[in-house]
Parts: structure tokens; sequence; C-alpha cells
């Protein structure tokens, strides 16, 4: 057909069963029902559990209050869901990154602090927002300052200290004189102050100490001037494990991540009784007998010695599964460990059914988490692809259901 001076041509199709058909004046629209199609990965998120590693986390520390660090859509778990449950559960407020992370947040009626460092460009926003900034350097101070001055507000900060992080804040030495400066500029409201720990995995560090020893002689060196923070925190979920004195005063909150999915790192203690709140699963795609002598997959790294009953399962490194894994790992089926075959694909792992005869195409299979002895952590898959949990957690991918039990 001609349509303004050029041709176009028409296609017609049958509409998919995935689509469906709609519009108004004339014009039709196509819109997926694709969410209607089982995923073939999922990740199961206890929120039950989560709630109950909060309340643990939060008993353990208290009268300290409890941050919960949601950064990277709460470390790729899907971020509105997990806050609303720790908002109910009594989080004091949460902790984030950077600005997109946090104005989804702020619905939920808790104070919402940035944790690393804040651009120009991004500081009228996020007052006008309500976010608490951090300063890390009298530079962003006074930009904040002038921003708050501009709109008529005063904006919320909390001093970010560099105690041997190395990596933002400001240096120890310089601390007492930049807040000092600081503190009276208009504008703010200079509500806390903050450091982070590089070491806090590492029972009995000495610099973790010797961090916690700079943050006290600064907050009593401003003190002689009268200056005061109502916030006070430098504990991480390592350091909650490890170094109890990070929790007590003159530290008054404390900020977890990790540990609220029931996860440690991999060294240091593990005091706090917190229980693994994730499960990934997929489905067994295909099950063939496949002769002694057969290569499996790229690479052929694996060779069956005997006539072997193989299933192919639908989740790969694509879906957050370590590459690691390849010829060493497992998956459970019906509870079994079956030994992962080959090097895993992009989208498939191909596993032994031997010890689950009467697995069927269809079946579901656990590829982290389950129950008993055979159950597979975090943790495990850390040690394996030789990292740390934090990665394992935030690998997942897109492709990946999120559903909330």
């Amino acid at each position: 057909m001609k349509h303004g001076g050029s041709f176009v041509t028409v296609i017609a199709f049958k509409t998919p069963s995935y689509l469906t058909e709609t519009g108004h004046a004339g014009r039709k629209v196509y819109v997926s029902s694709m969410n209607t199609i089982p995923r073939r990965v999922w990740l199961e998120i206890s929120l039950d559990t989560l709630a109950q590693n909060y309340r643990k986390i939060a008993d353990a520390v208290a009268p300290a209050q409890v941050i919960t660090v949601l950064k990277a859509n709460a470390y790729g778990l899907g971020v509105l869901p997990i806050a609303s449950v720790l908002a109910k559960a009594g989080t004091s407020g949460f902790g984030v990154a950077e600005p997109y992370e946090a104005l989804p947040l702020l619905s939920l009626g808790k104070p919402v602090q940035i944790l690393s460092s804040i651009l120009p460009e991004e500081i009228e926003p996020m007052i006008a927002a309500g976010v608490t900034l951090p300063v890390t350097d009298l530079a962003t101070a006074k930009l904040i300052s002038a921003a708050a001055v501009r709109q008529g507000k005063t904006a919320t900060v909390h001093f970010k200290l560099d105690t041997g992080m190395g990596r933002l804040g400001i240096l120890a030495s310089d601390a007492p004189a930049v807040i000092r400066e600081a503190h009276r500029l208009p504008g703010l409201n200079c509500e806390g102050i903050f450091s982070h720990f590089p070491f806090a995995y590492e029972t009995g560090s000495e610099l973790t100490n010797h961090q916690m020893d700079l943050f006290c002689a600064i907050l009593a060196d401003v003190a002689r001037d009268g200056i005061t923070f109502a916030k006070r925190h430098i504990a991480n979920s390592d350091a909650i494990n490890n170094f109890p004195r990070a929790c007590q005063p003159p530290f008054n909150y404390v900020r977890t991540g990790i540990n609220l999915h029931g996860s440690f790192d991999s060294v240091g203690k593990r005091t706090l009784q917190v229980k693994p709140v994730l499960t990934l699963k997929t489905r067994l795609t295909a099950i063939r007998q496949l002769p002694a002598g057969t290569g499996i997959g790229y690479g052929h790294t694996y060779r069956l010695a005997r006539d072997t009953r193989v299933g192919t399962v639908s989740a790969g490194y694509a879906d957050g599964m370590p590459l690691a894994l390849s010829n060493r790992g497992y998956l459970l089926i019906h509870g079994s460990p079956c030994p992962i075959l080959g090097r895993l694909s992009m989208d498939y792992t191909t596993v032994s059914l031997e010890s689950v005869p009467d697995a069927a195409v269809g079946d579901e299979v656990v590829c982290l988490g389950g129950q008993g002895i055979h159950a597979l952590s975090v943790e495990d898959w850390a040690a394996l692809k030789n990292t740390h949990p934090y990665e394992i957690i935030c690998s997942f991918g897109n492709r990946v259901e999120r559903r909330y039990v």
C-alpha cells in the first residue's frame, strides 16, 4: 500500500499465543504476556528468613541501631521487596551506593543514605529528594551547602572518614579541620560520621583496631569545640561478627548487607546465627543414555568412561553459575547430588543421573541451596571460584526470575 508518498509493506501474521491484541482508534497494539510462561531458571528468596536474619542482627548489636545496605539492587535480589520487609522489621534506614539506588526507597518512609560519594550534578536533586549525603572532602561540603541554601533547605550529611580503606573519604589527619570548617557552613545538618573497614574479616586485625582508635580520636578532637554527631558508625557485616567493639559506644549504628542474606565472608567468625535466604533452581531439560567414550561439552573436557545416563539442565554461566563448577561441582535432583560433567555452557549444564534413576524431564533441579548435608551454599561456590560471596550473590543474570516466598 502507498502511504505519504512512499510504499509500505504490510505483512499478515497470526497472533502468537503470548501476544494480546489491543488498541484504540483503529490502531492495533500487541502486548507481550510472556510473564505467563514459566521461567526456566528462578531464584527463590525467603522473605521470612530475611526478616528473621534482620532481627537476629538487631538483637546482637542492641542498643546500636541497624542501617541495612541495599546497594546494587539489594545485591541483585530485587530492592523493593527486600526493602519493604526490612522496613516492617524495623530497620533504622537504608544505605546505597549512588543516587539512582536511593530514589525508589524514599517511599518507604525510612532515611536513605548514600554511603560512597556524591558528584556535583547529583547534589541538587538529592537535596530536593531528602537523601542523606556523604561529605568526602571540604569542596563537596561547600557544594552541598550552596545547593541547600539555594533551595531554602537543610541538607542532612554524614562525614565519610578514610581511616584506612584508601578508597574514599577525608583522611584522618585532615578530618578535624575539615569537620570544623564544614560545621560552620549554612544549610547543613551534620547528623553523622562514619568510616569503613578493609580487614574486618580478619579476627584481631591490628589495622581494624587502629581505625577505631583514629575514629574515636577524631570524635574527641572536634568535641572540644562542641561538635557531636547523632549517628556514628563504622561496623560492617564482618565487624559485627569479629569486632564487638565496633558495635559499642561511641558507635551507635552498624551497617549490614551480606549477613541479611545468610552469607558470610569466607574467613573470620560467624557469630550471627543467620540462615541463607537464597535457592537457585532450574529444570531438567533432557535425559539421554550416552555410550562410553562420548565427549561432553565444549573442549570435551570430560569423556564418559562407561555408558551413562546423562541429563541436561537449563542453567549456565549466564544465569550466575560459576564456570569453576565445571567437572568439579554438583547439582541436586530429588535431593541427591548429581556430578557436573564437562564444561558449563552459557545456557546449559550437563550432569550425571546415575544417582537418580527415576529422574524425568521437567524435574526441579537445585543449583544453589537445598537441605541437609548436600546443601550448596554461596560460600561453597565462592571457594570453588576463588572469590568472595558478594560476587556470587551479585552474579545472577537478568533472565533469572526472582520469586519471593
